[in-house]
């Protein structure tokens, strides 16, 4: 009787001892963009890092149809992390678009914690059809996949486009058959973008593979009216796509992206994440160059993200300390830091 009175308590300890630890590790289902976009890439590698580093923390990597569905998830208690780009709080913030009547919906409001990489958006058109297209003015009328209607590329390109009244034909069509339905002339043009400026999403890379197209620039007075609109305009190198875009150089518009996550996760442990991910930069960016950003600068990459939309979302207390640590911080900001 008293030997099965002590098993019965060593177990019990056991179990109070297991407990705390269990309950400890904090799940985060982070929600990112779909298989075979650059958000999913990114996350896997980034979620590797942090699993390993970050023991009191498990992050799962969630697929869905687009970066959007994310931001509205976490907004709905569905994720605890979240893929969200300056596009997005930008749509968010001013109730239009894919945000359209959201707010009311919303049970908690999505922060700014962590930026990564720019995404840089184009457009391809056939090589046989390159005499055709001097500029994206000659794609008015056009039918065009600017990207899946939930994407942020797609917002972003959609939105230069208006800029220039360019008035396409928007084809929806599966990111798995683009490069053929531009072979076959069932579009006349795709999206194009890196990730950091180096890294091609894979569904282009394999559009590659289907058609041979060619990277078409915006003409001198468009540039000069994508400035004035406010748009950021970049040039990589076409080996970036490792493949003959038939141009010397690809013209590109970059806008923020970041993998962002609330006050659930506290400011301690937020500021820990972003200095665990500055340390792995330079790793990161050897498995995928979308890190190659912040490999090369974390804090500054940090201070244009927040550049970016420090008037539409709060800023998480945890970046906030980071960034005043690294000496990026701008001190009209601190209003602008997230409260409980």
């Amino acid at each position: 009787m008293l030997s099965r009175l002590l098993t019965l308590l060593v177990v019990a300890t056991m179990g109070a001892w297991g407990a705390p630890a269990w309950s400890q590790v904090k799940e985060i289902p982070w929600g990112t963009s779909a298989v075979g976009s650059s958000g999913h890439k990114a996350l896997v590698g980034l979620a590797e890092v942090l699993n390993r580093e970050m023991k009191d923390y498990r992050i799962t990597v969630q697929p869905t149809p687009g970066a959007i569905i994310t931001v509205k998830g976490y907004a709905t208690g569905q994720f605890e992390g979240y893929y969200g780009a300056d596009i997005a709080f930008y749509e968010l913030a001013n109730d239009i678009n894919r945000f359209k009547g959201f707010k009311a919906s919303m049970k908690r409001q999505p922060l700014q914690s962590m930026w990564t990489f720019t995404i840089e958006v184009g457009t391809a058109v056939h090589s046989r059809d390159k005499g055709k297209f001097k500029g994206w003015g000659d794609l008015a009328g056009k039918p065009i996949f600017t990207g899946p209607l939930p994407w942020d590329v797609r917002a972003h390109l959609e939105r230069a486009y208006t800029a220039l009244g360019v008035k396409h034909q928007y084809r929806q069509v599966d990111i798995a058959t683009a490069g053929s339905l531009l072979q076959s002339g069932g579009i006349d043009g795709f999206i194009i973008y890196t990730a950091g400026e180096g890294a091609p999403a894979g569904w282009i890379t394999e559009a590659s593979l289907a058609a041979d197209w060619a990277a078409l620039n915006p003409t001198a007075a468009e540039l000069a009216a994508l400035r004035k609109a406010g748009f950021a305009v970049i040039e990589v190198k076409p080996d970036v796509f490792k493949r003959d875009v038939h141009t010397d150089k690809v013209v590109l518009l970059p806008f923020y992206y970041g993998f962002h996550v609330g006050l659930e996760v506290p400011e301690a442990d937020m500021y820990r994440m972003l200095t665990i991910v500055e340390k792995n930069a330079a790793a990161l960016a050897k498995v995928d160059p979308s890190f190659a950003q912040i490999a090369k600068d974390m804090p500054g990459l940090q201070r244009l993200g927040v550049m970016s939309s420090v008037d539409l979302v709060p800023i998480h207390p945890g970046l906030a300390r980071y960034m005043r640590e690294k000496g990026v911080w701008d001190a009209k900001w601190d209003a602008r830091v997230a409260k409980k």
